[in-house]
């Protein structure tokens, strides 16, 4: 494996790269409670996905902060990509016999 570097970045490693970089910001994610309609922000390990072999079978969880309730969403697309990317844990679900 081999490595090209930009012109003008010559001897540059990673660690001069990255130098300065102190941390990184958590990813938090928007969710609303359908029970007690409280909005909140949540992390990524706050939050679970299950990605089954169709659209029906695909949801995120989560236990409301506010109220203790377990709450389940359908994810389309855009939000198994946000998620995933996001760095939510994912299940993925075998399909039924």
């Amino acid at each position: 494996m081999s490595e090209s570097a930009a012109p003008g970045a010559r001897g540059m490693t990673v660690e001069s790269a990255f130098a300065g970089m102190t941390s990184v910001s958590p990813v938090v994610f928007r969710a609303g409670c359908p029970g007690c309609r409280e909005r909140f922000e949540l992390t990524a390990g706050a939050l679970r996905l299950a990605i089954g072999a169709t659209s029906r079978t695909t949801f995120y969880s989560f236990t409301c902060p506010q109220c203790g309730a377990s709450v389940r969403k359908p994810a389309g697309e855009r939000i198994v990509e946000l998620l995933t990317g996001g760095g939510v844990r994912t299940l993925r679900l075998a399909p039924a016999p």
